[in-house]
């Protein structure tokens, strides 16, 4: 009996190992991709629909992915459900921060909602670079729900690649 106790206590502490490390595994992840949205105020005296959406939780993951290669440094967002003119996009030193606003669409106030999942409201988004980068030439496209911003690397950032000679 008590190597079969011995047996399940050892399993039980493998099992909380294995599920405290997926949780810090999660948590890594996903710390720089949590979003907070902030609720759109109605205006003062306003009693439509808009007015009164109900609350949510204000968090959303908004994931990204930053790659560089010898020129350039790319971040992608994930954003869906905006137009391009919901952007305010701004290099700071080597902080890209993308702000905006995702507003509710009118086919969403209708009904009774018994799950909401989707975030709305203001929200601000900051992505550090990994090489100094410069604003100049930046480009920035949104397509599929996808913002995707280009920037170039700074001179001192570049990759250089240097020949070997024989002696």
């Amino acid at each position: 009996m008590k190597n079969l106790t011995e047996h399940l206590k050892h399993g039980a502490e493998q099992a909380w190992q294995s599920l405290a490390d997926g949780w810090r595994e999660i948590s890594s992840r996903a710390s720089g991709a949590l979003t907070r949205f902030k609720p759109t105020q109605p205006a003062r005296g306003d009693s439509s629909r808009e007015a009164q959406w109900p609350s949510f939780s204000g968090w959303a993951l908004m994931a990204a992915d930053v790659s560089d290669d010898d020129d350039k440094v790319t971040v992608r967002i994930e954003m869906p459900g905006l137009r391009r003119e919901d952007f305010d996009i701004q290099l700071q030193g080597d902080v890209l921060t993308v702000s905006g606003e995702k507003r509710v669409d009118r086919e969403l106030l209708d009904g009774q909602y018994r799950s909401m999942q989707c975030a709305y409201g203001s929200f601000t988004r900051q992505v550090v670079m990994p090489v100094p980068v410069k604003a100049a030439n930046t480009k920035a496209t949104y397509r599929d729900g996808v913002l995707r911003i280009e920037l170039p690397k700074a001179e001192g950032a570049r990759v250089r690649r240097i020949a070997i000679k024989a002696a």
